[in-house]
């Protein structure tokens, strides 16, 4: 199977598709030879990103229990079967331990129960058929932390915790689970971050093109955790070897913009 080919006629939906990483993943699946679903809440972007890359667009809600019930039954209708579901949407809420109750239940709807949600629908069609692939747009975050935003680093946790549950759970009945884990990428999520995410992340961002490109390499080998970001792997190293080394790093950066006044 040629590269260009890889995903030749399988039917791939990507949540949060209107732009930055969910678009993109969007064109490369097209550019790879799927049938591609766009889902976004903003439905003109939807529309945009499925003409430019021969898709379908189903805008909605992508994490509600009923919006994603709709989705599911709606895609499956267009492409008969969903053979690789990219649970893309997400939401970066700022804050700490204060930020409003709305921002964590914000995050942990979007970022870790759409996830739930989707993979009780999927799950029955892939464990009946012995083959499915679910992506989940991780983050970095999920693996290490992101000082400034509370529920982000908090839900993404949860997401990645998800994505190893399921893969332990069921990768020997055919379902691989691959977990997206960037820094920053030039999207308009890394935009509403401010002055932190200027600190932090602006500096080594991806564009999405390539974020994406990492992840379809990562599915064609079967890899789990994808890193776009080459240097995020010795961070979660020493994260997972001398955890207070790393947390005293951390509160180092946190020191560092704080006297800084970005936060």
């Amino acid at each position: 199977m040629s590269e260009h080919g890889a995903f030749e006629g399988q039917g791939v939906v990507v949540t949060g598709a209107g732009r930055g990483i969910g678009a993109a993943l969007a064109r490369a699946f097209a550019a790879s030879g799927a049938r591609v679903v766009v889902n976004d809440l903003d439905a003109g972007a939807a529309r945009a990103v499925a003409e430019d890359c021969g898709g379908v667009a189903l805008p909605g809600d992508a994490a509600s229990a009923t919006g994603l019930a709709a989705l599911v039954g709606r895609a499956r209708a267009e492409l008969g079967e969903i053979d690789v579901w990219c649970a893309n949407a997400g939401v970066a809420p700022v804050g700490g331990a204060d930020a409003p109750a709305t921002a964590w239940a914000s995050a942990w709807e979007v970022n870790v129960l759409a996830h739930v949600r989707a993979a009780e629908l999927l799950l029955p069609h892939w464990l009946e058929r012995g083959q499915g692939r679910f992506l989940a747009t991780v983050s970095a975050a999920g693996l290490l932390t992101m000082l400034g935003s509370a529920p982000y680093a908090v839900s993404k946790h949860g997401a990645l915790a998800f994505a190893e549950w399921l893969s332990a759970t069921y990768q020997h009945r055919g379902v691989k689970v691959h977990a997206l884990c960037p820094q920053g990428v030039r999207t308009d999520m890394l935009a509403s971050t401010g002055a932190v995410g200027e600190a932090l992340l602006a500096p080594t961002a991806l564009e999405p093109e390539v974020v994406a490109g990492a992840a379809l390499d990562a599915l064609r080998e079967d890899r789990f955790l994808i890193l776009p970001h080459p240097e995020t792997a010795e961070y979660y190293r020493v994260r997972a070897t001398d955890p207070d080394r790393w947390i005293a790093g951390m509160n180092r950066l946190q020191q560092g913009l704080e006297r800084s006044e970005v936060l």
